[in-house]
């Protein structure tokens, strides 16, 4: 997803948004300074801004401790338990009801939400799902100018660049200038 503002390589919502205080260059800017920009990342990942009803000390709370979730995962790590306990405490705050639904012919009782739930719970639903899945590992972009995280799914987990056409192409050109000098 291309955002001249911001950098959407993540493959996953919380990883973007962790991503928002790192860079392909160092120092990383900070992506989100002020509540305008926090609804404009919102808006260019098509999630319902709640920039009105966050403040700005509780979003970069939540993105520094999801950086130091992906941080461990792509450590090998365990998850931290405040990281559980910061995506837990998201999870509960959207608003949903018990439905009685037909699916394949019999009732089920199911879980739906009242309404979308904003963005910080859109990133929280995101890293459960990530953490939920075996098959998905955190990455740290191997680009020693990179810092960008990324989800990788491939099936031998060989992934090693945010972007290969970008970070890939330079680490190729770095390790080439190297063999030729």
């Amino acid at each position: 997803m291309a955002d001249p503002e911001f950098t959407l390589l993540g493959d996953a919502i919380w990883l973007d948004f962790v991503n928002t205080a790192r860079a392909r260059t160092s120092p990383a800017p900070d992506t989100l300074p002020d509540g305008a920009a926090y609804h404009r990342w919102a808006k260019a990942l098509k999630l319902r801004s709640d920039a009105d009803r966050c403040e700005l000390a509780t979003i970069h709370g939540v993105r520094a401790t999801l950086t130091e979730l992906a941080e461990a995962l792509d450590a090998g790590q365990r998850p931290p338990a405040g990281a559980i306990a910061t995506i837990n405490a998201l999870l509960c705050a959207g608003a949903g009801v018990q439905q009685l639904t037909r699916i394949g012919g019999e009732w089920r009782i199911r879980f739906a939400l009242g309404e979308p739930p904003g963005a910080l719970g859109a990133v929280a639903r995101s890293a459960a799902g990530t953490l939920a899945d075996p098959l998905v590992f955190v990455r740290q972009c191997a680009s020693p100018s990179c810092s960008l995280f990324f989800s990788d799914d491939t099936v031998n987990q060989s992934r090693r660049w945010c972007d290969a056409h970008t970070c890939g192409r330079d680490a190729w050109i770095e390790r080439r200038r190297g063999l030729l000098r």
